[in-house]
């Protein structure tokens, strides 16, 4: 997993605008601040579909690439980019009954198999869309 930095930018009355210093045309954009960095984290993964794999910018770069922005009251955040690998990989976990049994009841009720119910909830953990 890697982490991107992303610059967060709103005008009175408008939405959060979300933009990457160093992935050029990677933006984002939520109306609700606790969805900005699901919204990005999304934006991430599908400007990663059409391009190369790069490394992230140093904070100490983007605050440099992006010092008017800041001193104008823009915000930085650290947006996690999980690399889709398209591989699966057999894990062996041990979990609370009662917590395995839920699992398998929501996953059940989403048509979805254990595996990718957890999947799906880590991801979603990690990603901060978890609300």
């Amino acid at each position: 997993m890697k982490y991107f930095y992303a610059l967060i930018e709103q005008d009175e009355d408008s939405a959060y605008g979300v933009t990457f210093p160093d992935l050029p045309g990677c933006y984002s954009a939520a109306d609700q601040i606790e969805d900005v960095v699901p919204n990005a984290a999304e934006a991430l993964e599908l400007w990663f579909e059409d391009q190369a794999e790069v490394e992230p910018m140093r904070l100490d770069q983007v605050r440099t690439k992006c010092a008017d922005n800041l001193a104008a009251g823009a915000s930085l955040i650290v947006v996690p980019y999980i690399v889709n690998e398209h591989r699966v990989a057999r894990v062996n976990l041990s979990i609370e009954r009662g917590i395995l049994d839920a699992i398998d009841k929501a996953a059940a009720e989403r048509r979805l198999t254990r595996s990718a119910f957890v999947a799906q909830a880590a991801r979603n953990e990690i990603l901060g869309a978890h609300r």
